[in-house]
């Protein structure tokens, strides 16, 4: 008796579907990106040839993009809200996760605030309220500047902090650019919420700057907390 054996066309999407399922780190970059965000091959190229065209890990200049970008690219507003909820997640699972409260350390504050700071593509500014024990009571950021700068005032900062209750603060921004160097103007700031901390009896712990996946603390580069002591 013969066998007849009838061929059946394989999609590439069925191909894809089944080394998802049994070899995912042999799918390129392109087809992750199609599959995760439901974008056609032109849209994917788009997005990693265009937006990370000078770059040898293309990928890495997702890190960065922001609904300006989509739009150039022709994104729908669907894909759009798509992409940035997608990259949001990403983000917020590479963000380390504190392992205990306390925060004790600038280690463990940088886990606590870098889901909201880290990668963001503009600056802001935050501030974490704690209570004696150093445990968060609250965190608010209260200022959004552009991709290069923003602008925080000592009062903003202190009432923010008078008005959650709080016993002592830490402060945080983050550098867009991936450099976590402070600016003259990061000094500058540092020292007037020192002098206003010794004041109003309001211990400052520190001043983190957080980007691109590392941190400085002030405190720990700069001897302003021996100038002005916090009590702590």
């Amino acid at each position: 008796m013969q066998t007849t054996f009838i061929a059946r066309d394989t999609s590439a999407a069925d191909l894809r579907f089944n080394r998802l399922q049994f070899a995912p780190a042999s799918l390129s970059p392109n087809e992750l990106l199609r599959d995760a965000l439901g974008l056609t091959k032109k849209k994917s190229d788009a997005l990693l040839g265009q937006i990370g065209e000078d770059l040898t890990h293309p990928l890495s200049a997702l890190r960065q993009v922001d609904q300006t970008a989509l739009d150039s690219l022709g994104f729908t507003p669907k894909e759009i809200s798509r992409t940035l909820a997608t990259l949001q997640l990403a983000r917020r699972l590479y963000s380390p996760v504190p392992e205990a409260l306390p925060l004790e350390s600038p280690e463990a504050a940088v886990a606590y605030l870098a889901p909201d700071l880290m990668w963001e593509t503009q600056e802001k500014f935050a501030v974490l309220m704690l209570d004696v024990k150093n445990r968060p009571i609250g965190q608010r950021v209260i200022t959004v500047g552009t991709a290069t700068e923003t602008l925080a005032h000592p009062r903003d900062i202190f009432g923010c902090a008078v008005r959650s209750g709080a016993t002592r603060l830490m402060v945080a921004h983050n550098h867009p650019s991936g450099s976590t160097e402070p600016s003259n103007e990061d000094i500058v700031l540092t020292r007037q919420l020192l002098e206003g901390a010794q004041t109003l009896g309001l211990p400052l712990l520190d001043h983190l700057i957080l980007g691109g996946g590392s941190f400085t603390s002030i405190r720990q580069q700069t001897e302003l907390w021996e100038e002005y002591p916090q009590g702590i």
